[in-house]
């Protein structure tokens, strides 16, 4: 208690929404707590009388997002004031009538707030668990040796073209990866050893999803380290030669799964019958983008026309969830995406998923629409709320979902997902392809194995994008800040292709600073600035600069900060309004896990990867965020939810298409009325916000590119344009931003264009 410099506030008022209410501040080492006894209007009587329970309002921490501190000008006679942003979206201001008091509360709330300087000294390792909780054990949640039976791999089982590697069964392979890795059964670990030298962090290509059905595949990775030398690993390509080949589609043997309308969402079909008939026009962007993936996978577009066989035409799919131009740029230190003259059994498409500054900008701006809900009851500025792009963003995913779905589920075909490191964007896409792929997912139990599998053991860094230990630039004083930005970052104020380029290469710099050991450098831009050699599995150097790491005072480095779960979870819940019969949780589920995400009650979300938590022996220290919930089944279910599968029947099948033009607020979490940040003209806002600057409404497409080893198309991408004939052209000639480049250079690259070779030189200078 060395910090606590006052312990108990009387007479403090708490402003919440335009309301009042007088009681006691109380500060524990872990929570902030005010009590307050509300009153209650007798009939026929103007006096109040205290009503019999007093209420609580409780505050993590960890949970402050920024904390101002406003003194009382002098001789003023008006109250001090603290006002917290809490990340749940809770916003509240707390007066008090002694500046003194108001300053000892400021400095304690800050002290136990961002001084901590260790994950051990965090709540979770204090809590005691209620009883209802204790009976419950949420660890055991996963096993992942269940998981890998479920989806039909087993050492004892029949080969269905996998088995499980235990190459990192000490971690010492890939460190930010889990234990047991699912391979395909003909590539040996010596080859693994090999290839995982050419995957950014050695994150090489492994299994995280087979389909029930057609026993095709999700995989993931980092990004290769190809460089602007173009190296390339055989190993590598061997590995995805075989993931690729895990299976073959054979229509004789299997019933085609009937394809649930992408146009429209299950919610939307049951309020609108009269467009069952509607016919999808060409301008419908998933139509868009399969024709553009098919013609670019087939090669080319003199092909005899002739009646398609469901699932005979694999087009096995890379996914490089960034925007072309950065995935070009990383190029330039030593990274980038395959050269697909190397890869001619797959094609690639990039999504344009923004990195994780910009989506942290765009939080920022929704937060700053409604900075003023602690003091006015005022509905936020829409306009505001339009122009932070959140909604675009959370389309973006959605669609990027979409046509990763459509590849396993109705293409009958594989998907390898990466981003840069490949545990943000690759997270995200990965479990929400799960989610729409496999029933199993959309039950609670299921929920909570696929944060469990795609999250938390292959390695979502939680504490850096988290934030859970703050930062003092998230506290201030008004009127004594010296030149500060109030904790907002200008990182993601910048959008455009330029600004892609300097996003990706802000800490180029320190690409060549090989004796820095500082995460800036590396984790900085939501890439890998690291030479090629500095990422080799059972690394020395790693190993040592890992210890010192460990041993180091911790603090939040804002930089490194991102909602990236938060999307995960609010790209769920479009699911789950758009879908509501489909998923055995309600919304509720969903809001009080992004809550205990930051509440840091419970150890499962602390640290960064499986290595690290099992190094903390958090499963003996700390209880399971699922014990929460599995102790609670009965508040998080929905009443609406349907387990039937019958992929014969509309509305029962077992893949979920999302319909990205249907993205809504998800107002329960910003604590508003649906009318309040949605209102009755919700679509026709999200198309003006997708528009094409005539007035004209577009329903966006997240894809930027496709790319195989005879053609390329998309901005950024350089390499061969499509005949004007087809609709692949039609998408192509609305992706434009950068230019396309044509024919490649030397050693069988593609060279960029010269617009953009300049741009990388300035930005490297």
């Amino acid at each position: 208690m060395e910090r606590t410099r006052i312990a108990k506030v009387d007479e403090v008022k708490l402003v919440r929404r335009g309301e009042q209410v007088e009681g006691t501040l109380h500060l524990t080492p872990h929570h902030l707590i005010f009590c307050h006894t509300p009153f209650q209007v007798i009939e026929n009587s103007p006096s109040k009388s205290p009503g019999p329970k007093p209420r609580e309002l409780w505050i993590t921490y960890p949970i402050i997002q920024t904390c101002t501190l406003r003194p009382a000008p002098p001789a003023s006679h008006l109250p001090s004031s603290i006002r917290l942003r809490c990340r749940d979206f809770t916003f509240v201001c707390f007066c008090f009538s002694d500046e003194k008091k108001a300053r000892d509360v400021y400095d304690n709330i800050k002290a136990w707030t961002c001084k901590l300087g260790r994950v051990e000294k965090l709540y979770a390792f204090t809590y005691q668990p209620q009883q209802l909780e204790k009976d419950v054990n949420g660890w055991d949640i996963y096993d992942v040796r269940a998981e890998w039976r479920r989806l039909g791999i087993s050492d004892k089982g029949i080969d269905r073209g996998w088995r499980i590697s235990r190459i990192n069964s000490d971690y010492g392979f890939s460190p930010t990866y889990p234990a047991l890795l699912a391979v395909p059964s003909g590539i040996s670990d010596n080859t693994l050893n090999y290839a995982g030298r050419y995957r950014s962090r050695v994150r090489l290509p492994v299994l995280t999803y087979l389909h029930s059905v057609n026993n095709c595949s999700i995989t993931r990775s980092s990004q290769p380290l190809v460089g602007v030398r173009g190296n390339r690993s055989i190993q590598d390509e061997k590995l995805l030669s075989s993931i690729f080949s895990t299976s073959h589609s054979n229509p004789s043997e299997s019933t085609p799964p009937s394809r649930p309308r992408s146009r429209q969402s299950r919610r939307s079909s049951e309020e609108d019958d009269s467009s069952m008939g509607s016919d999808p026009t060409l301008g419908d962007a998933e139509a868009l983008e399969d024709e553009m993936i098919s013609r670019v996978g087939n090669g080319s577009d003199d092909k005899p026309d002739g009646p398609r066989v469901y699932g005979a035409q694999q087009h096995n799919l890379i996914v490089d969830a960034r925007p072309t131009v950065n995935a070009l740029a990383m190029q330039a230190v030593g990274l980038g995406s395959e050269n697909m003259d190397n890869y001619p059994f797959a094609a690639k498409v990039y999504l344009g998923i923004d990195n994780i500054h910009v989506m942290r900008d765009s939080l920022n701006k929704v937060i700053e629409a409604l900075k003023e809900s602690d003091v006015t009851p005022l509905a936020p500025n829409r306009d505001s709320l339009a122009k932070s792009g959140w909604l675009k963003h959370i389309a973006g995913l959605l669609d990027g979902t979409g046509i990763i779905a459509r590849q396993v589920g109705l293409q009958h075909s594989h998907v390898l997902i990466h981003c840069s490191d490949g545990w943000d964007r690759t997270s995200q896409l990965s479990a929400l392809s799960q989610l729409c792929l496999d029933p199993y997912y959309r039950t609670m139990e299921g929920f909570m194995v696929l944060v469990e599998k795609d999250w938390l053991s292959f390695g979502h860094m939680f504490c850096h994008r988290s934030g859970f230990l703050s930062s003092e630039k998230w506290f201030n004083i008004e009127n004594e800040r010296v030149g500060g930005d109030n904790g907002r970052q200008s990182f993601g104020n910048n959008t455009g292709p330029g600004h892609a380029l300097e996003s990706a290469l802000l800490s180029a710099k320190g690409f060549f600073n090989k004796d820095n050991t500082s995460r800036d450098s590396i984790v900085d831009s939501d890439g890998e600035l690291q030479p090629y050699d500095m990422g080799l599995p059972n690394s020395k150097k790693a190993a040592s600069a890992s210890k010192a790491g460990h041993n180091e005072k911790c603090t939040t480095k804002v930089k490194e900060t991102s909602p990236v779960f938060h999307q995960f979870l609010d790209a769920t819940y479009q699911l789950l309004y758009q879908y509501p019969t489909r998923f055995e949780f309600n919304e509720r589920f969903l809001r009080r896990l992004l809550y205990h995400l930051y509440s840091c009650q419970y150890g499962t979300f602390l640290y960064n990867n499986e290595k690290e938590r099992v190094e903390a022996h958090l499963r003996d220290k700390t209880r399971s965020v699922w014990d929460y919930f599995l102790s609670r089944r009965e508040q998080f279910l929905n009443n609406k939810y349907d387990a039937t599968i019958d992929d014969n029947v509309r509305g029962r099948e077992r893949l979920l298409l999302p319909a990205s033009s249907e993205v809504r607020w998800w107002h329960e979490l910003f604590g508003r009325t649906d009318a309040e940040m949605n209102g009755p003209s919700r679509v026709l806002q999200a198309y003006q916000e997708f528009g094409n600057g005539n007035g004209v409404a577009i329903k966006p497409t997240v894809l930027t590119g496709v790319e195989t080893a005879e053609d390329a198309i998309g901005a950024g991408v350089p390499g061969k344009e499509l005949g004007p004939d087809g609709v692949a052209s039609v998408l192509a000639s609305g992706l434009a931003g950068l230019g396309i480049g044509k024919g490649k250079g030397k050693d069988g690259w593609k060279s960029p264009s010269p617009s953009l070779k300049k741009e990388m030189e300035v930005e490297m200078q």
